[in-house]
């Protein structure tokens, strides 16, 4: 038996391929949308990808099982409570999936989302009774388990899902032995969880130890546990579970429609008509100069969760993007079911060189001379775009909360008149907030280099509390 975890750090989203090397039969569960890792494999060691299962309607990306259908012939297996557009094979509580020595038993565990399952993996080669592993979606993590109140779930509460969740970690999942191996779906970074570790794979019996949702307590208890203080889910996780259950095109359709070439007037036109226009360079560089209107959102860092959460699936997307760039950007918003990609600047900011009228700049400011602008009489007025537990940690002293996430909505609070701050844990996402006041027309907007990290590492003095400051 083969068994090989892919892990996408960017979704913090990891995916499996099993595959027996006696009938070269491989099955793949939760894939990523762009699949040709998973057929590279297959094709360098001779097997062919019969199945690929889904544990549950994911919301955070959007899967691959129509790309393996497509391409591979693949059998889409879905939990019974599963309700798609296209053809699946519903998997039961207790189904067995066997080629050559590997067999593949499903366990119905509702709770993140009433159709989860999880999947448990013997190598029969060594055991017919004892599974070496269980790939668990987004049922059980390391270090967590999957949140129940999630929106993707239409029509089920938090609470009924949470009854689901602690029934099917206690019957399903709690006795199973020590020594099998956990494969969850997510890592640390995602937002299917609030406590998700660092570790990609551990034992029945760590986590039996260790994680704080599986110690003993009352069933509510538990539901009060799992429930507290989830992180807010960006708006596009309702929209990625939706289209995980219907019927698409695959990416590379759609990316062959949507990677055009733009002159500067196409896309000036098009951002006249509408249009997003997304810069997916580096903070640097985009605040050294770009396209005014345009947002920065960069492919360094979480570009695809913070796309999904600033811009919109509903209006075309123009890409400016370094050359060659393009495509991993449209790429990665493919992941996450945002098709909406109308074509690229051609020839990146380059094609802009002689038009030195269509661009703005953005200032930038360390954190040394940001204190001695605090001195001064004309202070600037500081906007923290953290999240409210970054910034019960530690804060600057007077600084407004205004976490990204809600930053567009609550611009009208940002002073017109006064030089503004902007920033972040580390300067990725003061730059997405620094474009998004640029492009509402404000201006004297500066951006902290190395956001609080830098505030604190040349010892400038910082808050403490345990609320936000509105």
């Amino acid at each position: 038996m083969f068994l090989k975890q892919y892990y996408l750090g960017c979704l913090a989203h990891a995916s499996y391929m099993i595959a027996d090397e006696e009938t070269k039969i491989a099955a793949v569960v939760d894939p990523q949308r762009d699949v040709a890792q998973y057929i590279a494999d297959a094709e360098q060691n001779g097997w062919s990808i019969r199945h690929v299962f889904l544990t549950h309607f994911h919301a955070d990306f959007l899967a691959g099982h129509i790309e393996l259908r497509d391409r591979c012939g693949a059998e889409i297996h879905l939990g019974i409570r599963g309700e798609a557009e296209y053809p699946v094979t519903a998997a039961h509580d207790g189904d067995v999936i066997e080629f050559g020595k590997v067999r593949l038993q499903i366990l119905e565990t509702p709770g993140h989302t009433p159709e989860g399952i999880s999947i448990l993996v013997y190598d029969l080669a060594l055991s017919d009774t004892h599974p070496h592993a269980v790939l668990t979606g987004d049922t059980l993590f390391i270090g967590d388990v999957g949140r129940p109140d999630l929106l993707a779930s239409i029509g089920v509460t938090a609470d009924e899902l949470a009854d689901m969740l602690y029934d099917s970690l206690h019957n399903k999942l709690l006795p199973l032995p020590d020594d099998t191996l956990v494969y969850p779906a997510h890592g640390a970074g995602s937002m299917c969880g609030k406590n998700l570790s660092q570790e990609t794979v551990s034992t029945m019996g760590e986590q039996k130890k260790f994680n704080y949702a599986l110690q003993p307590m009352t069933r509510e208890a538990f539901k009060t546990i799992v429930t507290e203080e989830q992180p807010e889910a960006p708006e596009y996780f309702v929209f990625d579970a939706i289209r995980n259950r219907q019927e698409r095109p695959s990416l590379d359709s759609t990316l062959t429609q949507t990677l055009k070439p733009l002159t500067v007037s196409n896309v000036l036109q098009m951002q006249q008509d509408g249009a997003q226009l997304l810069d997916v360079r580096d903070a640097i560089d985009f605040e050294g100069a770009h396209l005014r209107g345009s947002l920065n959102i960069a492919l360094r860092g979480k570009y695809a969760t913070w796309c999904g959460t600033i811009i919109g699936h509903d209006r075309p997307i123009v890409l400016i993007a370094e050359p060659g760039g393009e495509t991993e950007a449209a790429t990665r918003l493919g992941r996450i079911g945002f098709d909406n990609v109308a074509g690229y600047l051609a020839g990146g900011m380059q094609s802009l060189e002689s038009r030195p009228d269509l661009l703005e700049t953005i200032d930038r400011i360390t954190a040394a001379a940001l204190q001695e602008q605090l001195d001064s009489e004309s202070a600037p007025y500081i906007v923290d775009v953290r999240t409210a537990k970054e910034r019960e940690a530690g804060q600057i002293a007077g600084s407004h909360h205004l976490p990204l996430n809600h930053l567009r909505e609550r611009l009208d609070e940002i002073p017109a008149n006064r030089t503004v701050v902007i920033h972040c844990e580390g300067g990725y996402r003061s730059a997405i907030a620094a474009s998004l006041l640029a492009q509402a027309g404000r201006r004297n907007i500066l951006d902290l280099v190395g956001g609080y990290k830098a505030w604190t590492t040349v010892g400038q003095p910082a808050a403490v509390t345990c609320c936000s400051q509105g």
